[in-house]
């Protein structure tokens, strides 16, 4: 049924609480399972800060760390890091690799200068080409 599944994944708690339903998922359904972290570009207006989500040693760290989680799970996992507006960068990953489903946590890091209105997971859930299940 879930073919492939991806997991997009942040420094959030909420991430962190998805990861077993993800493991749940794919072990039932055997599953290929590709983890995606999203750096997110600040524009030359914008002083970078101490976020992990812009910097891209610190992601590739974080999906080591849930490769990592998962390995422990039995479960082999592909790491992808990209680079832009975190909703359109998912659901673009997510028609290219023809994902059955995209799993994400209820609020990863909430609002972004992608809308003051509308949160990653909002977004993610009106473009994705695929079902898309939010772990709260």
């Amino acid at each position: 049924m879930f073919q492939t599944v991806l997991f997009p994944i942040d420094q959030s708690r909420e991430a962190r609480e998805a990861a077993e339903v993800v493991a749940g998922i794919v072990q039932k359904y055997q599953s290929s399972l590709i983890l995606l972290s999203v750096v997110q570009q600040t524009s030359a207006s914008e002083s970078p800060n101490d976020d992990i989500m812009t910097s891209p040693q610190k992601v590739e760290q974080l999906l080591k760390d849930a490769q990592a989680f998962f390995s422990t799970q039995g479960i082999e996992a592909e790491i992808l890091e990209k680079t832009g507006k975190p909703a359109f960068v998912i659901c673009d990953v997510a028609d290219e690799i023809k994902a059955n489903l995209i799993v994400m946590g209820c609020r990863g890091l909430g609002l972004t200068d992608e809308g003051s209105h509308d949160s990653v997971t909002n977004r993610v859930i009106n473009l994705s080409p695929c079902p898309v299940l939010i772990v709260p």
